[in-house]
């Protein structure tokens, strides 16, 4: 049953008398209790908090003192008293609510400061099962959900970056009704994605694969001009998760990424992370999250020519991923072309200089590289749903491959199969990817029938050869590898006729017989991972 309202007007002005203070991030606390007090306000703090602001020679009264009950149980109960919340919550304009007030003897709470336990930091340290849920926060969003439901009266700042337009809002007499419901909605937006990091957490912590309510939380990073197109509004929010990748890494020129560049970054440095750095330097070139080339090398400016040469004309405009330091010699040969975005582990000051050439090129030092077998969640909305699911960290280096031809790969085959079957990986469904000697040769995308994309692959590496001036295309020789199982064997004989002499796919067709009896009669190898990886 709703609670109806009193229609009450809130007033547009709230002076401030008395502020509650009580943060774990002690951030520029100091300095805001001192502005405050230097405004007349009364003090209220708990805990550290209030350690930190008497240390400081700041007057403050516990909130012990407030309540007429000491903190109890290691401090687990402290604020959660009717002297504290019928501060917050009361409505000044009414009159049971005033005489409710004085028969109990409790003052108005005007302001509270809070941020809270730092429960996803904790999370993200590896911490212990009994230190994460000793990290639960209770008092804090207990009291930012009071503050913020009594926004007519009552301002909550959870976020040490509104401490500055507080005091210009204190300046003028008082806090406005605009800025204390701006603050409201922002407060109900950190306890929601508190709340979501908890209940995730427990999800993890006990294996609950589906948990009956699923929320994913996110803190704004960046504001965007637009989305994927002009007319789409944007954001980019980060959900704390510790990965290496585009979220964590450091700008180190250019202006602001934008959602497809993000979006693309993103593809592109969980794609190159497949190539660890102990086997040799990787490259991986994105447009619009399909790679176009994709390649090792002796050294990392060898990789991305290796990687560029597969279609350099779809690489103008894309995204380099690289698995080691950016040097001196990969960022030279890199500004010959125009590139939207380079994202690696490192970068060398050598090559930041040289890169500092292109001002516009964006630059994003990662710290490291994401760990592709690390488990974490996946989701995309549909219309009134969110399908969530675990990240494919599945890898071709840990699935049984089974030889299902008469002949079986010889090793470079072998190593040219999993090369490209890493790549396929990530290219969008339907996805057939050729390589050869540690580069891919063609890549076929996101068509509707598979043969398409076999046929369109070749026809990248026709285009990739002429480009280079060869006579022949890199698909001679080549192995090629299927996301998911081929159907029909008339992929597999398209594949052949450009020239490839070994297959790798998942299997699992009905029609797999067809498909082994063409690669036989063709006298090729074919390997099945049993493990498939669309990616739409």
């Amino acid at each position: 049953m709703a609670v109806a309202s009193k229609k009450i007007a809130p007033p547009d002005h709230v002076a401030i008398r008395t502020a509650l203070l009580s943060v774990s991030d002690k951030t520029g606390i100091v300095a805001l209790a001192q502005a405050l007090h230097d405004k007349g306000v009364r003090l209220l703090s708990t805990g550290g908090t209030r350690k930190a602001l008497a240390d400081a020679g700041i007057p403050v009264t516990d909130v012990s003192d407030v309540t007429g009950f000491p903190e109890i149980m290691d401090g687990r109960v402290k604020t959660l008293h009717p002297g504290v919340h019928g501060g917050l919550l009361s409505i000044r304009d009414d009159a049971d609510h005033v005489a409710a007030m004085e028969a109990h003897g409790i003052g108005a709470i005007d302001l509270t400061v809070i941020n809270l336990y730092p429960f996803e930091a904790v999370v993200a340290s590896g911490a212990d099962y009994p230190s994460v849920v000793e990290n639960i926060d209770i008092g804090g969003p207990a009291m930012i959900r009071a503050s913020a439901k009594n926004h007519a009266y009552v301002a909550v700042v959870t976020d040490p970056a509104d401490y500055a337009p507080l005091l210009e809002e204190l300046a003028g007499g008082g806090t406005s009704y605009a800025f204390r419901q701006r603050l409201a909605a922002k407060a109900f937006g950190r306890t929601a994605a508190y709340d979501a990091a908890i209940s995730n957490w427990f999800a993890t912590a006990l294996s609950i694969d589906t948990p009956a309510s699923r929320v994913i939380g996110g803190a704004l990073r960046q504001e965007m001009r637009y989305g994927e197109n002009p007319h789409q509004r944007a954001a980019f929010y980060v959900t704390g998760e510790t990965r290496p990748g585009v979220s964590s890494a450091a700008l180190l020129q250019g202006k602001q990424l934008s959602y497809n560049n993000i979006n693309d970054t993103d593809a592109a440095f969980e794609l190159v992370a497949e190539f660890l750095p102990a086997n040799g330097p990787a490259c991986a070139i994105i447009k619009h999250a399909n790679p176009c080339g994709v390649a090792s090398g002796e050294t990392l400016a060898e990789a991305y020519l290796r990687a560029l040469a597969c279609d350099q004309t779809s690489a103008f405009g894309g995204v380099i991923a690289l698995n080691s330091e950016l040097d001196a010699a990969t960022a030279e040969e890199i500004v010959k072309l125009f590139t939207e975005v380079i994202i690696a582990p490192s970068v060398s000051e050598e090559a930041r200089a040289i890169i500092a050439r292109k001002p516009n090129l964006r630059l994003l030092s990662a710290g490291g590289l994401p760990d592709p077998r690390v488990p974490g969640l996946a989701a995309k909305t549909v219309a009134g749903g969110l399908l969530v699911q675990t990240r494919d960290n599945g890898m071709v280096e840990d699935v049984d491959l089974t030889v299902v031809t008469r002949r079986a790969p010889t090793p470079d085959e072998l190593r040219d199969m999993t090369f490209a079957f890493k790549v396929a990986k990530h290219v969008k469904s339907n996805a057939v990817v050729y390589a050869k000697d540690g580069q891919t040769v063609g890549i076929g995308a996101g068509q509707m029938s598979r043969v398409d994309s076999v046929r369109i692959a070749a026809i990248k590496a026709e285009d990739a050869a002429r480009a280079l001036g060869l006579e022949k295309p890199l698909t001679i020789g080549s192995a090629v590898a299927s996301e998911a199982f081929v159907p029909f064997a008339d992929g597999l004989v398209t594949a052949v006729a450009a020239g490839a002499t070994a297959v790798i796919q998942p299997g699992g067709s009905l029609r797999d017989p067809e498909v082994i009896a063409a690669a036989d009669e063709a006298g090729i190898a074919m390997v099945f991972t049993g493990m498939r990886h669309f990616r739409h």
